[in-house]
């Protein structure tokens, strides 16, 4: 068992340790030039350095990831995922199940990088923050590009592609819906197929008083976010770089 002082995340990673292909995927965003990070980024590297060397972290900011085209609900009813939509590069589609038409109409998009790293893991979890009440625009962006997945085993039944991987939500939010925002991704995780084991699924909010924006709660959340979780923000955006070689991520 790994020791961890916050037992949130202990039971987390007590879940995770042992287990091999883990993916963390991050989907907060910062201005890179300001040299700071999202917590939810730092939570995840911090969960990432308990489980190496069995564990991959993708930060969906990092990625050029079209919005999607709404072919499930267009005029001539479900066309998401359709054999006709595949990705026909097969440096980017190997296993020939990315089946999306903004990955189809856009040469550069970069979806393909996520689907693949999603087949090739065993254990996928997605790190959000959560903004006005919802996810954050990249989660959302994200998730409605992965969309085919799920309609092939519902609408195209043709069963899962990710059969027997399991999947988690972790959210960080300031005063608001942080509760509601994890129990629906669970059900949308649900949606897709994966297994959603309860260890996968938590979030944190500083505060329950969605009225209270003051510029003194928003300092006092990262002093709290520290003491919850027992590291430095700012020692954090120091060793960034460091996280990242050590995880073989350019």
């Amino acid at each position: 068992m790994f020791y961890d002082s916050n037992p949130v995340i202990k039971r987390t990673i007590d879940y995770l340790y042992g287990k091999k292909n883990i993916l963390l995927i991050t989907t907060s965003n910062r201005y890179v030039k300001d040299n700071d990070q999202p917590k939810s980024t730092a939570l995840a590297y911090h969960i990432a350095n308990a489980l190496y060397p069995n564990v991959k972290v993708l930060d969906i900011p990092q990625l050029n990831i079209y919005p999607c085209e709404g072919n499930v609900s267009a005029i001539k009813g479900n066309n998401c995922g359709v054999k006709a939509s595949a990705l026909l590069d097969k440096t980017k589609n190997p296993t020939g199940n990315i089946r999306c038409w903004a990955s189809y109409n856009n040469a550069d998009d970069e979806l393909y990088k996520v689907a693949n790293a999603i087949f090739e893991a065993d254990t996928i979890i997605f790190f959000s923050s959560v903004r006005w009440g919802q996810t954050n625009s990249f989660y959302q962006r994200l998730i409605e590009r992965l969309d085919w997945i799920e309609n092939r085993k519902t609408t195209l039944q043709e069963g899962s592609i990710i059969e027997g991987k399991e999947a988690g939500f972790i959210c960080l939010g300031q005063n608001w819906n942080g509760n509601q925002v994890c129990a629906t991704q669970k059900q949308v995780l649900n949606f897709f197929g994966f297994k959603t084991p309860d260890e996968l699924f938590w979030y944190w909010q500083f505060t329950k008083d969605a009225n209270d924006e003051t510029q003194n709660s928003y300092k006092e959340a990262i002093v709290s976010f520290e003491n919850t979780f027992q590291f430095s923000m700012k020692g954090f955006i120091s060793k960034f770089s460091v996280f990242r070689k050590l995880l073989g991520i350019k």
